[in-house]
């Protein structure tokens, strides 16, 4: 039997090919757009942790969400938080969201404050010198043409910035400007964002929490320790991430589920003679359905392991002209599409493969 699929498949190779690029299509699908929405999500993850903050505070009814936020809070709200028992360091910041040439959030920062929490890794250049100063980590100075110290770059549009500093890339961001700086851009140059808390003491987290409600005009101000941020950046916590996923997932099954039903539909049509033949020499109705699934079988078997090749072809392409975009590719996600899309070509070609079965033989025997 297996011969006979191969046979029939390499007899019919454009409609085969096809096939086989439906189910890749599909894979491909799934498994680049999960890599990316993922990715953006593992990466704030990753680059939030580094920080060295162990409380983060933010205005009333903002979002979580990495620089949706605007700038809000007076950054004098640090002033007043550094003078509490138990806080070590109190940093003001703001983080702002850009899609001008790439997706990125840009952070405002006060140097000396932001780097008490945790010290900078400078491999070459330093700190601000001017307001008109960039501070890149080593991810993005490799990007493009390799940037080094004294280049000066684009930051949110048009707005020129002389890099002073290449910085260790895993603390919070992948371009740093001073925050009265980024601030004026905004129209917002006393304000922040978010504020940073280091405690003196990891124990005093919650008495800190304490304090921040207790002041005057601070019992509204959102205070999480720096877990608690972590565990909301997941794809459950994010407004309609998981819709958008199963939106293109569906996608991706309908597209792949429609051509190998017309695919297979087609196929069984052209081969009437051939079910009949078959039929005759005593095949059963099982067998007739086992042959046609099994070519179906065989088609995603192909097209799914050139979708997962397609994949690892885009994340390299991506790797190399993005490489600050995240794009994780996971064994768990890998299987997850590898079943959907086997899943979806047998259910596809369950119709044809059950008409296949009740032709009659002598009818078929006839057909021309």
């Amino acid at each position: 039997m297996n011969r006979l699929v191969i046979s029939n498949l390499l007899h019919r190779p454009l409609r085969s090919g096809i096939s086989i690029l439906a189910v890749a299509i599909e894979v491909a699908m799934i498994l680049s757009i999960v890599g990316i929405m993922v990715g953006q999500i593992s990466g704030s993850r990753a680059q939030t942790s580094g920080i060295g903050a162990d409380l983060i505070i933010r205005p009333p009814n903002a979002s979580f969400v990495t620089g949706v936020s605007g700038a809000p809070i007076p950054a004098k709200v640090a002033d007043v938080i550094r003078q509490m028992p138990h806080v070590a360091v109190a940093s003001p910041a703001i983080q702002q969201l850009s899609v001008r040439a790439s997706v990125e959030t840009i952070w405002g920062i006060d140097y000396p404050s932001f780097n008490a929490l945790r010290p900078f890794v400078f491999l070459s250049g330093g700190p601000f010198e001017g307001p008109n100063d960039v501070i890149v980590d080593d991810v993005f100075a490799r990007t493009g043409q390799h940037y080094s110290v004294g280049e000066t770059i684009q930051v949110m549009g048009d707005h020129s910035f002389r890099i002073s500093g290449i910085v260790e890339h895993g603390k919070g961001a992948r371009k740093y400007l001073p925050i009265r700086t980024l601030g004026a851009l905004l129209g917002a140059e006393d304000n922040a964002s978010l504020i940073f808390v280091k405690s003196d003491d990891p124990k005093n987290e919650q008495l800190i929490v304490q304090e921040i409600h207790a002041h005057p005009g601070m019992s509204e101000y959102q205070v999480q320790t720096l877990t608690e941020a972590l565990s909301q950046m997941t794809p459950e916590h994010l407004p309609a991430f998981n819709d958008a996923l199963h939106v293109v997932i569906s996608l991706a099954v309908v597209v792949g589920f429609l051509v190998i039903f017309q695919s297979m539909y087609t196929a069984v049509l052209e081969r009437t003679r051939e079910i009949g033949i078959l039929k005759s020499l005593g095949a059963s109705q099982f067998y007739i359905v086992n042959l046609v699934l099994r070519e179906t079988g065989f088609l995603a078997i192909v097209g799914i392991a050139v979708g997962i090749g397609f994949t690892f072809a885009l994340k390299a392409v991506m790797d190399n002209r993005f490489p600050t975009l995240p794009f994780p590719i996971s064994s768990g996600w890998i299987m997850y599409a590898t079943l959907i899309a086997f899943g979806g070509a047998l259910v596809g070609a369950s119709y044809p493969a059950l008409k296949a079965a009740q032709k009659d033989p002598i009818e078929a025997l006839a057909y021309e």
